[in-house]
Order: C-alpha cells, then structure tokens, then sequence
C-alpha cells in the first residue's frame, strides 16, 4: 500500500471508529440548554448517551455477520446513510423520551463504521501491525474529545443545541464518500455464511471460547466503560457542581483527551521494546491506582477543580495504551471470522459501557461520587479480570503443547 493510499485509509478508518465518539462528545455542552428546551433535567437526559450505548451494542452483533456475508463496504455504506437521517431527526425531537429514541437509532447507523474499521485493520494490515494501526486510529478517536465538545460548547452557545446534530449528519456524509471512493474492499464476501439465528448465534459463541478473545475483550469493555462513566457523568460534575460554562467545560474535556492523544502515539514507541501484554498490565494497573485515589479524594472532600480534572487526566490517559493493545490481542486469533469477533468486542464494550452511563444517573446524589465510584470499580474490574484471564490463556497453551 503506497503513502497517499495508505494515508486516506487510516484516515477513513480513523473517521469510522471515532462516529460513535464524535455523536456522544459534541452534544455533552448542550445537555443544560437540551434539558431546559425539552422541559427535563440533565439526568434524564444523560439516559440519551445509554440508549446510544445499548443501540451501538446490539447493532454490532448484527453488522458483524452481515460483514463477513456481504464484505465490508456494503453493510457500512447502509449504516452511514441511516446514521446521516437519523442525526437530522435528532435535531427535531420534540420530547426527551423522543431523543432517547431517537438516539438509539441513529446509533444503529453509527456502529456499522465501527465493526467495519477494526475488522478492515485486521484485512488490511499484518498482524503484527495492527497494534500500531489501532494506536493511529487512536489518534483520531482521540482529537474528537477535543474538537467535538469545544465546537460543541461554541455551536450549542451561539446557534442552539440542534446545530450539533446537522453538523454530525454533515460528518456522516463526508465520511461516506470516502468510504465509497478511498476505502478498500477488505475481505471478499462469504456468501456461504447463513445469517439464520443458529449459525449466527454458533459463530459467536465459537468466538467467545477463546480464552485470548474473552480475556481482553472484556478487560478492554471494562476498562473503556471508566471512560463512559466519565461522559455522562462530567456534565453535571463540571457545569452543575462547579459552576464552568458550555465553553469551559468544552476545553476541559479537550485538556483531558490531550492525555488519550499522547499515550497512543507513545504506546506505538513502546511497541517497539514491550509487547502489548506487558503494556496493557502496566497500564490497568496504574488505573486502578487512579481510580482508588479519585474515590478517596471525592468521598474525603479534598478536591477541588482542578485536582479532579488532573486525575482524570491520568486516569482516561491510560485509555490510549488499553485500547490498542487490547483490541489487536482479542482479534489477533482470528481471520474468517474477524468481523464477528469484532462485533462480539464491539457490542461487550458498548453494552457494559451502557451498564456505566446508567449507573452515573441512577446514583446521581448531587455529588461527584457516582461518576468517581463507577470509574474506580471499571478499573479494578478490568485489572481483576486481565489477571484470571491471563492465567486461563497460560493454562491453553500448556494443555496445547502436551
């Protein structure tokens, strides 16, 4: 693959996997003037960033076995143009059970991209690429948090809340005719594959056996739902507890992305000396710490403003080393079925990410515990996991080699 090619690649690639973040990021700024124009509060109207995650997780598990039946480009190509309509239809929702809704559709569309890209990582690319691949990938999923909610908070301040949403129907479009005119094909189609319940449902579970795929599949799903805590939570916490603006808390979820942005492109120098195992342990490992002292801090009243952003900092700093290295080691056993596989990682990591953004609003107290809370048990759950994990991966391999 020549440099021009391979660069509109990766960067359509790029665009695919950061849909679903670029849909949740730039609305956030909103929330207040969302929930005074459909007569809520912002509570209910963090259930919108669930219905989005539940929709993102059930989407996957059906994109994935129509990519490997159909090849990739056909099945996206839909689910961008429904993602296009459906962000308009946002712009129009009359009540906040409607956005809810409306939200669950469009992220329907939005998941197709996200399947696509993982899956096309691992057509395009060798193996022992992918990794750094996703590290790239990363840094696009990366500038979102920094660009969605800053021109979010501008956008929603200066033209209303619905704007957002034209602009995300706009973003689909492009990333559509890239698709259509720079993306390769990637694996040809199986049209053998039966996309009847049984099959389907077989080819799941066959995936989900593997101990490598289930170890870090849910060790990344896990780790990565600190993230969503963060999301629904942060609204509140920034603009109801401490009293920042639209504006305001637009940079600071962009200082904040600044640390994803730095540690991708440093785990892709690691790569070079470590292997993503040893990364990924480092890295939940310093999470969990971070996490403890986030809670201590929040429940003992010790921090302010600006300790609590720089704690977060580090703490969602760590996602740019877990998501690259525990994407490419879920999918790395697999090449037929890397488009279930990725499905099946995509829908365990939006559904328990969902888990996440519901609890943030449910225990809403008035305080930043909830989101400090559920972002240290995301932690420690995804350490413990990785650890288990790790020792049941060992254990195969010994059983293969006697």
């Amino acid at each position: 693959m020549k440099g021009r090619e391979r660069f509109f690649t990766i960067f359509t690639l790029g665009l695919l996997s950061a849909m679903g973040a670029f849909s949740i990021d730039m609305y956030l700024p909103g929330f207040p003037d969302i929930a005074r124009d459909l007569h809520t509060t912002v509570a209910h109207i963090t259930l919108s960033i669930t219905s989005f995650f539940i929709g993102i997780s059930v989407g996957q598990m059906i994109y994935g076995p129509l990519l490997d039946k159909f090849g990739r480009k056909k099945p996206l190509v839909i689910g961008l143009i429904v993602y296009l309509f459906t962000s308009v239809a946002c712009a129009f929702a009359p009540t906040a059970d409607a956005l809810i809704g409306i939200r669950f559709l469009q992220a329907l569309g939005s998941c197709a991209g996200m399947v696509a890209s993982r899956a096309l990582v691992r057509d395009i690319f060798p193996v022992k690429e992918n990794a750094k691949i996703f590290s790239l990938l990363m840094l696009v999923l990366a500038l979102s948090p920094i660009i969605a909610p800053t021109l979010g908070g501008y956008v929603s301040a200066a033209f209303g809340w619905q704007t957002i949403f034209y602009i995300l129907a706009g973003i689909a479009g492009i990333t559509l005719l890239l698709t259509l005119f720079k993306l390769p094909e990637g694996r040809k189609p199986e049209l053998t594959l039966s996309l009847k319940p049984k099959p389907i449902i077989n080819g799941f579970l066959e995936v989900s056996k593997v101990p490598q795929f289930y170890t870090y599949a849910f060790a990344g799903a896990i780790a990565s739902s600190g993230l969503y805590a963060y999301i629904a939570g942060s609204p509140f916490v920034f603009m109801e507890i401490y009293h920042v603006s639209e504006k305001q808390y637009g940079w600071i979820f962009a200082f904040v992305a600044m640390g994803l942005i730095t540690a991708s492109q440093i785990n892709t120098l690691l790569l070079r000396k470590y292997s993503s195992e040893q990364i990924i342990k480092a890295t939940l490992f310093c999470q969990c710490l971070t996490g403890i002292a986030l809670v201590l801090g929040t429940w003992f009243h010790i921090l302010g403003l600006f300790s609590t952003i720089f704690l977060i900092w580090v703490f969602l700093s760590t996602q740019g080393f877990a998501f690259p290295n525990s994407s490419a080691l879920s999918l790395a056993p697999f090449t037929k079925n890397a488009g279930t596989a990725s499905a099946l990682m995509g829908a365990i990591q939006l559904g328990i990410g969902a888990i996440s953004t519901a609890l943030v609003s449910i225990l809403n107290n008035g305080t930043a515990m909830p989101m400090a809370a559920v972002m240290c048990a995301c932690a420690v759950g995804s350490f413990l996991v990785l650890i288990i994990g790790r020792r049941r991966i060992g254990m195969q391999k010994e059983i293969s080699f006697q």
